[in-house]
Order: C-alpha cells, then structure tokens, then sequence
C-alpha cells in the first residue's frame, strides 16, 4: 500500500506538472486565441451566444480539473494495488506460489 500511494502520488506530481508546461506552451503559441477567434467567426460577432474559449480553458480552471481528477486517482489507485496485492497473496497461498533460493557461488 505504501508503494502504491508513492508511486501514485509521483504520478500526480508528474501529470500536474506536465498540464502546466503544455497549457503554458499552447497559451503562449496563442492556441486558445485563435480557437476564440474562429468560434466567434463561427458563431457571429452579435450572437446571443456568450461563449469565451479563452476564459474556459484558463489555467486556473483547467489545474483545478487536473488536481481534482489526480486526487481521485492517487486514492484509487491506491485502494485497487492494495486489493490487488491482498488477491495475489491470497492466490499463492492457496497455490503455493514460487520460492526462490539466490546463492553465491564458491
């Protein structure tokens, strides 16, 4: 389970961390911008539509998206490596499982 916790949690550092950098290199190459620019080309300048694209996709919205889906998978993948662990222990009990002997040879 404490392995679990730590990998999954390595993997949330990592996954935060890469949304991050791949916002901030789509922001800066004026990605969003320009997806704002054809849906409101798409929609029309006077449209009852009040859609901003830009505002939508902004950082803090979208790192909160990402803290919130991270968290719940640190804590799943948590819970299911410590059921499957449980269910592999069990299987080589009943099994009987490998034994590995490891020697130095003289």
């Amino acid at each position: 389970m404490k392995i679990a916790f730590l990998l999954s949690l390595a993997l949330f550092v990592v996954a935060v961390v890469a949304v991050f950098v791949l916002w901030t290199v789509l922001d800066a190459m004026g990605v969003f911008a320009a997806i704002g620019g054809s849906v409101e080309d798409v929609t029309g300048a006077g449209s009852t539509i009040d859609f901003d694209i830009v505002e939508f996709f902004a950082l803090r919205r979208v790192l909160g998206f990402t803290l919130m889906v991270g968290a719940v998978n640190v804590v799943l993948l948590t819970a299911l490596a410590t059921i499957y662990a449980f269910l592999y222990n069990l299987a080589a009990g009943v099994v009987g499982g490998f034994e590995v002997t490891l020697s130095e040879l003289e």
